[in-house]
């Protein structure tokens, strides 16, 4: 998955977690707690199973991610919630000096 500066995923959760891997350009992970992790290529991250988390590029830097989750014959147990907020947005980026 590609995204522009500024571009980011809804709210997530998935039934056995998930990772990401990096492929190009500078990221952010953030959760529900307001814990965000900047990401860069090569890195990987883990969302832990259960937990809400959205994931999206920088304000002015393009990202690039495999994004990859466990499932069953019942699906992959992604639960898709509400947008990012401009506001939520914001405020990781200020959490990460950019």
């Amino acid at each position: 998955m590609r995204f522009t500066p500024g571009a980011r995923t809804n709210w997530q959760s998935h039934a056995k977690g998930q990772v990401l891997y990096v492929t190009d350009g500078v990221g952010l992970v953030g959760t529900r707690d307001g814990e965000v992790v900047r990401i860069t290529t090569g890195e990987t991250v883990k969302c832990p199973a259960g937990e809400e988390h959205w994931h999206g590029a920088t304000g002015t830097t393009p990202m690039a991610h495999i994004a990859m989750v466990v499932g069953d014959e019942s699906g992959d147990g992604t639960a898709w919630l509400e947008p990012v907020t401009d506001d939520q947005y914001t405020a990781a980026l200020a959490t990460i000096g950019h």
